[in-house]
């Protein structure tokens, strides 16, 4: 595919300067919680971490990608921000925050501009 694209193009594809930057969860719940329990935690997720960030959540129970509610790149401080939710819930036994990533192009490096 020719890398000399036009602005529209770019923009479109979410490349180049218009890259948007996400991340990746991995979450671990303990053993013995309940299903009503998952999903009290799962509201309280998308309502207190999600949604009052400006972010949103693709995936499942203990997996997905994050990223922002509208076009954009998620920042450090929202991901960090997620990730100290994430760790101060006792439901959890283990989470994973993976670094900023290219949320539409994973396996493609950030850009220092983005």
């Amino acid at each position: 595919m020719a890398t000399n694209r036009s602005r529209r193009l770019r923009k479109k594809l979410c490349v180049d300067e218009f890259q948007e930057l996400g991340f990746e969860l991995n979450l671990d719940f303990k053993e013995d919680l309940a299903d009503d329990a998952i999903d009290a935690f799962l509201d309280d997720f998308l309502t207190e971490a999600m949604e009052a960030n400006g972010l949103d959540y693709v995936g499942g129970d203990d997996f997905g990608l994050v990223c922002l509610e509208k076009r954009g790149s998620v920042s450090e401080a929202q991901r960090a921000t997620v990730e100290a939710w994430l760790k101060a819930r006792p439901e959890l036994t283990k989470v994973e925050v993976s670094p900023l990533l290219d949320a539409w192009y994973p396996e493609k490096p950030v850009n220092p501009a983005a």
